[in-house]
């Protein structure tokens, strides 16, 4: 689909992994940039060590990028590396793929020297205060039974608590990995929990187990805390996760009742944050992960409603960037 040009361009960066590895008819950073394109805007991007903090404000090398909605190689062309000002771009969009490393860390707190004079998505302190899985404890009334400890006995006396199985999660995992089910019954109860607390030194979380999964796990994405829709990831027969990349299959779905009572729960503070573009992990009408990172999602939102999803967000940067440099003139 053609667009009018919007007048005037903006400069939109997405700070993300290689280009060359992005999933083309998968990837959200790559949908969001396409969109920008199609509006008329410039492109830049750039990796994860390419920002340049100096002289009270940081600066980055950039690539102007050209993108297509074609197949691997020839989804994108770019110019020779620039260095600009970062204050000087229009809306910086943070997309490198968890974890949550320390490069990662330095990154946020880079921008936090142009924070207020450029359109930071997501907010660099809202991601460093939301923990994907620690973020979600903020709201008990629409999550699962949870304890978050380093030591076995605790996980004992929480699976005992609620009766049943539980699911142990590292913090600082994504895309389901490190995610075990855990049953007293279980012999290899210990070992699970000695290995996902390194022996009792680093924090896990424990969630009821939601027979609910076999259903699916429902994605719901949010811009500025509303909805823009969701989608159903199913997991395979022989699997407990419903993750896209361990086999996990995606459906279309509607939002019901209990996943708008968690948007309603959940709205005001993400916006408080500066978490803009969420991804909430929904499972049994329980909300067990916030994904502010880089959710993902938005293409097979987009493909099951045709709703566009990638233009509402581009059009909300838009006026938001614009909103902002009149703010800071």
């Amino acid at each position: 689909m053609v667009r009018a040009e919007v007048d005037p361009a903006m400069r939109f960066a997405f700070l993300m992994d290689p280009i060359e590895r992005v999933l083309v008819d998968k990837d959200t950073t790559f949908a969001l940039m396409l969109e920008a394109q199609r509006r008329g805007h410039e492109v830049f991007t750039l990796g994860s060590a390419d920002l340049i903090g100096a002289r009270g404000t940081v600066y980055s090398a950039v690539w102007r990028t050209r993108v297509r909605d074609v197949a691997a190689p020839g989804h994108f062309e770019r110019d020779a590396a620039e260095v600009v000002d970062v204050a000087s771009l229009d809306a910086v969009f943070i997309r490198t793929d968890p974890p949550f490393d320390a490069q990662y860390l330095y990154n946020t707190l880079l921008l936090e020297q142009v924070r207020g004079r450029v359109l930071l998505v997501n907010d660099p302190r809202g991601i460093r205060d939301a923990n994907e899985k620690l973020y979600a404890m903020h709201f008990p009334e629409v999550t699962p039974r949870t304890i978050v400890t380093a030591k076995e006995a605790d996980v004992r006396a929480f699976l005992e608590e609620i009766g049943g199985p539980g699911v142990m999660k590292p913090l600082d995992g994504a895309g389901g990995r490190g995610i075990m089910i855990v049953d007293l019954a279980d012999k290899n109860f210990r070992s699970i929990v000695e290995t996902l607390t390194f022996e009792g030194r680093r924090f896990a979380m424990v969630q009821e187990f939601l027979p609910a999964v076999r259903e699916g796990d429902k994605r719901v994405l949010l811009l500025d805390g509303e909805p823009l829709g969701a989608i159903l990831r199913v997991p395979r027969a022989d699997e407990s996760r419903s993750n896209i990349h361990v086999g996990g299959r995606v459906e279309p779905c509607e939002l019901d009742e209990h996943d708008r009572a968690i948007v309603a729960a959940v709205g005001e503070r993400l916006r408080r944050d500066g978490l803009y573009f969420v991804g909430l992990d929904v499972i049994g009408g329980r909300l067990t992960e916030v994904n502010v990172t880089s959710p993902t999602g938005i293409q097979e939102l987009s493909r099951f409603t045709g709703s566009e999803p990638e233009s509402k967000v581009i059009a909300w940067a838009e006026g938001r960037a614009r909103s902002l440099k009149g703010l800071a003139e």
